[in-house]
């Protein structure tokens, strides 16, 4: 016997919370507001009340629905993709892309385009870094890794985290998400670290993602016990790791937690210029933070 929609004997979570009708291993506290099924943030579509399922959007326009109900939408109001990990995925493959070019070129590459701030190249027989007017290096450096482990961790840490989170967000705002929190990450590490000490790794744009997370967690009532089990581990690890460019992973947290939150908080009528107006800001106090450490080192 088949199941109505929306009753009782949804099938439950360890949690007690019903699970997605279209993803059964995904917990949910979210309903669709025309069938009351459980949905996940990747099925979310932003109805003018509530949030809707794809099976009710694709429906039709039943009586009352305004326009904007019928286009899929994110829980943050980007449009729902056919393939909800796409931005990932290349993310994914420059990354590993990137890290064949230094192993095939060697140290020339790596020296060329990571986080320096201002220190004598013994390879170029020059000064460079940032302070030097290599500005560059500020965005290089987030596509750049140590080692395999190095790597391999943060690249299974994005897929993790930032598939669903791409889903839930829509394409350009998770990766102006992404962009922002790997330049905080740059940026306070340009700020605080020695100037001759480089660094280099996705990981300030990856501590964004678990900042937005739980941000987003927290806004759709899910368990946050694990996703700051998480990034509590993460932050042992920060701080208690050697050769770990800490700067780089608060920065990239306080600036996904910024733009997290205006992502997943904005109000309706003003979304685009809230979530938009955050990544900006961010991107202000990167130059601003840049210029500033430029002025002491020169």
């Amino acid at each position: 016997m088949e199941q109505a929609p929306g009753s009782p004997q949804e099938p439950q979570g360890a949690s007690g919370l019903p699970r997605c009708y279209r993803h059964p291993d995904r917990e949910t506290g979210i309903t669709c507001t025309r069938c009351e099924r459980p949905i996940c943030p990747e099925c979310m579509i932003s109805a003018s009340v509530g949030f809707q399922c794809p099976d009710c959007v694709r429906g039709g326009s039943g009586t009352g629905h305004t326009r904007e109900a019928n286009q899929p939408r994110t829980v943050a109001g980007g449009t729902v993709a056919a393939d909800p990990r796409l931005v990932t995925k290349i993310l994914v493959g420059v990354n590993l892309a990137l890290f064949l070019v230094q192993l095939t070129v060697g140290d020339r590459f790596t020296e060329r385009f990571e986080l320096l701030g201002h220190a004598f190249v013994p390879g170029s027989g020059s000064v460079e870094g940032i302070a030097e007017g290599q500005w560059y290096r500020l965005v290089t450096a987030m596509f750049l890794h140590s080692g395999y482990m190095h790597i391999a961790f943060n690249m299974l840490s994005l897929w993790w985290v930032g598939g669903p989170l791409e889903a839930a967000l829509g394409r350009v705002r998770y990766l102006a998400l992404y962009a922002a929190s790997g330049l905080a990450g740059s940026a306070l590490t340009y700020l605080l670290a020695e100037p001759n000490q480089p660094s280099l790794g996705a990981s300030g744009a990856i501590f964004g993602l678990f900042g937005a997370t739980a941000i987003l967690m927290r806004r759709l009532n899910y368990d946050m016990r694990p996703v700051i089990a998480l990034l509590a581990i993460n932050l042992v690890i920060t701080f208690g790791w050697p050769d770990i460019a800490w700067q780089a992973h608060v920065g990239g947290l306080v600036g996904g937690l910024v733009v997290g939150y205006a992502m997943v908080h904005a109000p309706r009528e003003r979304r685009s210029l809230i979530q938009y107006g955050s990544c900006a800001l961010v991107l202000v106090a990167t130059v601003v933070v840049v210029l500033v450490r430029t002025a002491q080192l020169t």
